[in-house]
């Protein structure tokens, strides 16, 4: 039986299943297997790790727990609590109408992105203008639409993760941002320093940067540093606003002083570190990567969930997910008519009651005819049961979601 335990609990002779340190990003040091030496709880406890997960039939079991199956029945009842509320922004235009626009700013955003890293890694002049257009361009997107390049947040490759990856977390920051009423100059400030968050890698050796397997200890701490030299960078580079320093030298901070690179704790961390903090680790536990497969969207919300208090800040994190719905575009669910479909846009009014696209009838365990369908109009009696697992049977969503 698989079982959430506090660290204060763990003994030598227990199995790890999980460490459930994912609100770490950069840490590959994932483990599983028997604890044998009293020296690696005491790196488990220093990496700021409170719960992880152990079989019981593998090894030691103690009393100081709960089910797996606990904890995810809690995590589902808060999902859904936070959930009641109605979602982000209402779109101005239809996703489809939006599509368009979004691929070409998605599109230019990498590259420029890109061209700037590879500028300041060779010391070259940096001119920001380009990005300060690009940041009024995707909020201008997202307003009209967020689900548009929502969708493309969803469809992207792992070995391009950096790059996607900066694109994305602005994506989300700008539809967090733009859900808290923040605005205009600081809302674009927080979208820039999110774009740029990871321009300190420039400066992390590429046998770290793109090692595929565990880092060693050493190699975490080189990886930490570009938290550091991100903030530094952009302190140097003219046109950069102070917002976006410190949204881009504080993605990693955590609310128990766990984080890095200041080790800021509570409300030291600014508003707006504490929500990149958010977008930052649910983008990075929801993508494919070399060495990790993502999470599902609802997973990844569940473990938001988990995290908060001791690694997130709680309020946020229930605002992050109004604001991107119960079912975030790319959720695969299962219908009460026993088939499969995509979320590919959230409905403004119930965000238990998004748009569709079925493809897969899991009563007769085959595909069907792909149709698209909004859950909200009348006369559909069709509703979402749970969200399901592409892997169980596999479906791959992105196809989907063009």
């Amino acid at each position: 039986m698989i079982k959430r335990i506090p660290v204060s609990a763990l003994k030598v002779g227990m199995y790890i299943t999980d460490l459930n340190n994912d609100w770490i990003p950069h840490n590959t040091q994932r483990r599983r297997g028997v604890i044998k030496r009293e020296d690696t709880i005491e790196k488990i406890r220093r990496m700021g790790v409170q719960f992880v997960y152990i079989d019981a039939q593998r090894g030691t079991d103690t009393q100081d727990s709960e089910t797996a199956a606990e904890v995810n029945e809690r995590n589902e009842d808060a999902l859904q609590k936070a959930g009641e509320q109605k979602p982000g922004v209402a779109p101005r235009v239809s996703r489809s109408e939006e599509m368009t626009t979004a691929l070409r700013v998605h599109s230019a955003a990498q590259e420029l992105v890109g061209s700037f890293m590879s500028s300041a890694k060779i010391g070259a002049s940096i001119d920001v203008a380009p990005i300060h257009q690009l940041a009024a361009e995707l909020q201008s997107s997202v307003t009209r639409n967020a689900n548009a390049l929502g969708c493309l947040g969803r469809i992207r490759e792992k070995d391009n993760y950096l790059l996607e990856h900066s694109v994305n977390l602005s994506v989300l920051m700008s539809i967090f941002g733009q859900y808290r009423n923040l605005s205009e100059d600081i809302l674009h400030q927080t979208v820039v320093g999110a774009l740029l968050h990871d321009l300190g890698k420039i400066l992390t050796p590429d046998e770290v940067l793109h090692k595929p397997g565990r880092l060693s200890p050493e190699e975490y701490e080189v990886m930490k540093l570009h938290a550091r030299h991100s903030r530094d960078i952009l302190c140097a580079t003219e046109g950069i606003g102070e917002l976006t320093v410190i949204t881009a030298a504080q993605h990693h901070e955590r609310m128990d002083g766990t984080g890095y690179p200041e080790g800021l704790k509570g409300e030291q961390i600014s508003i707006y570190g504490r929500m990149v903090a958010i977008t930052d680790v649910y983008d990075a536990i929801t993508a494919d990567r070399v060495y990790h497969r993502g999470l599902t969207p609802a997973q990844g919300l569940k473990k938001l969930l988990e995290w908060s208090g001791d690694h997130l800040d709680p309020a946020l994190v229930t605002q992050f997910i109004r604001c991107i719905g119960l079912y975030p575009v790319g959720s695969l669910v299962l219908l009460d008519s026993g088939r499969l479909g995509v979320v590919v846009e959230i409905n403004e009014e119930d965000q238990r009651l998004p748009v569709v696209r079925v493809m897969y009838h899991t009563k007769f365990r085959m595909p069907i005819t792909v149709s698209t369908i909004d859950l909200s109009k009348a006369g559909n009696q069709d509703r979402i049961v749970r969200a399901a697992d592409p892997d169980e049977y596999k479906i791959d969503v992105r196809k989907f979601l063009s």
